[in-house]
């Protein structure tokens, strides 16, 4: 498991140190971080489109909040990593986009 973990955060400095691989490793660490917030919208919202408002919090996160949330895959998610996906899901931008998300549920499309 450590092992696995250690592979994880070494591919990932070394995919960032790469400079012909930022779009690689900004991929990867926007993938990581789905799989992190997905989890804690679909507790914290339920009944929501957790995979709509996932995309909203990743696509509203600045870069450096997107590499904490991919660091909690590793890590583990704890309640700062919970808070940090709240605080963005609160910008206006997310709020715009999660309130489209919801509509379009709602709407069927």
């Amino acid at each position: 498991m450590y092992v696995s973990r250690f592979i994880w955060v070494a591919a990932v400095t070394v995919l960032t140190a790469c400079s012909g691989s930022n779009e690689l490793a900004d991929a990867v660490a926007r993938d990581t971080a789905k799989s992190v917030v997905t989890p804690i919208v679909e507790e914290n919202l339920p009944g929501t489109n957790a995979v709509g408002i996932t995309d909203c919090v990743i696509d509203n996160a600045s870069s450096g909040e997107i590499l904490t949330l991919a660091s909690a895959a590793v890590r583990g998610v704890d309640q700062s990593t919970v808070k940090t996906v709240l605080d963005i899901a609160k910008r206006p931008q997310a709020v715009e986009c999660i309130a489209k998300v919801s509509l379009s549920g709602l709407v069927g499309g």
